[in-house]
């Protein structure tokens, strides 16, 4: 099960208390102060790794503790410190921390066996031994450890793939997925068939490749949440490029391109800057008499209103695929 997003509360350890004790031995009846320190309160810690996919592990295990730290003992004997509580994150993985109604961001995870601390663990309590002094030589205090407290934390993920598919449903773009890699996202003649995001490695060569994420169905409204739009749009936010794939059989093509780019500006407008291509999709579907004089209508119309130009494929019938791939490849490395 793919899950993105989670909600956690998390409280590093507490410090150990100081110790208050004096050093008794044979024939010295009055030893000098010797309580130890109190050990430190062990951390939060949040790791990224790669064999990690998703936030499952936390959409059902909502609390995380690390260990307090253990008291002083007497003859200058600190407390062990407590242990850390290590949490492992896909990479991508946007760490926010809630407080007082506000959303606080922690932490990005974005490399792997990247290492960040988020709660740290209380301070040691120091013994009575640190407080001896020539007119104080039997302190009889020692300071309590460090206190922690509870914190609310919002998980939430976005994939980072090199390529990112955008259309309306049944576009075709998990068809292609399943082409060029060897993904294999659900498929079938209806809208909204893929309900979660699907990553996919496109080999170009023996030593070349990139990463493409295909992501369900855009509709109009989904900057807005509409058709759980905020919960699919967020996945294409850190991609390299963009792959518009529009249904040769849409019956204004340049408007279904035009509703597609307002969409992702309004929820980003960063995304509109990001490198694209525009595939024309499902050419499979018209007859060879129908498919010249169709594509020459939308090749110009692209021309005319975004002075763009289209590529026409067909996944099914494995039409222009290597083009589009050493295509796709060559805009990487120039955005690179």
């Amino acid at each position: 099960m793919f899950i993105d997003y989670a909600k956690i509360r998390i409280r590093a350890g507490n410090g150990g208390d100081g110790c208050v004790s004096f050093r008794r031995e044979k024939f010295v009846p009055k030893g000098g102060p010797d309580g130890g320190d109190g050990g430190r309160g062990g951390d939060i810690v949040a790791i990224g790794d790669t064999n990690v996919n998703t936030l499952l592990d936390y959409r059902y295990s909502k609390s995380f503790k690390a260990t307090n730290g253990k008291p002083g003992d007497g003859n200058r004997r600190s407390g062990p410190s407590g242990d850390d509580c290590v949490l492992r994150f896909p990479l991508g993985t946007e760490i926010y921390v809630i407080q007082d109604d506000k959303r606080i961001k922690l932490a990005d995870i974005t490399v792997d066996g990247e290492r960040i601390v988020l709660s740290n663990g209380g301070h040691g309590g120091k013994g009575n031994s640190n407080f001896a002094t020539p007119t104080n030589q039997a302190p009889r205090h020692a300071t309590p450890g460090g206190v922690t407290h509870d914190m609310e934390l919002e998980l939430v993920l976005k994939l980072i793939a090199d390529v990112g598919l955008v259309g309306f449903p049944n576009a075709g773009k998990s068809t292609l997925l399943s082409v060029l890699s060897a993904a294999r996202p659900k498929i079938a003649d209806y809208e909204f068939t893929t309900l979660e995001p699907m990553l996919g490695v496109v080999r170009v060569s023996d030593y070349q490749s990139f990463l493409m994420a295909d992501i369900p169905g855009i509709i109009e409204g989904a900057h807005m949440g509409k058709g759980l739009g905020h919960q699919f749009l967020r996945h294409i936010q850190r991609t390299s490029m963009l792959l518009f794939l529009i249904d040769i059989a849409t019956a204004d093509p340049v408007e279904a391109y035009r509703t597609l780019r307002a969409e992702l500006y309004l929820y980003d407008s960063f995304m509109d800057k990001k490198p694209h291509l525009v595939v024309i999709s499902k050419t499979d579907t018209l007859s060879e008499e129908e498919l010249a004089p169709r594509l020459k209508e939308i090749t110009k119309a692209f021309k005319q209103h975004f002075k763009e130009e289209v590529m026409a494929i067909s996944s099914v019938g494995q039409s222009h695929l290597e083009d589009l791939k050493y295509k796709v490849y060559g805009i990487l490395q120039q955005s690179k």
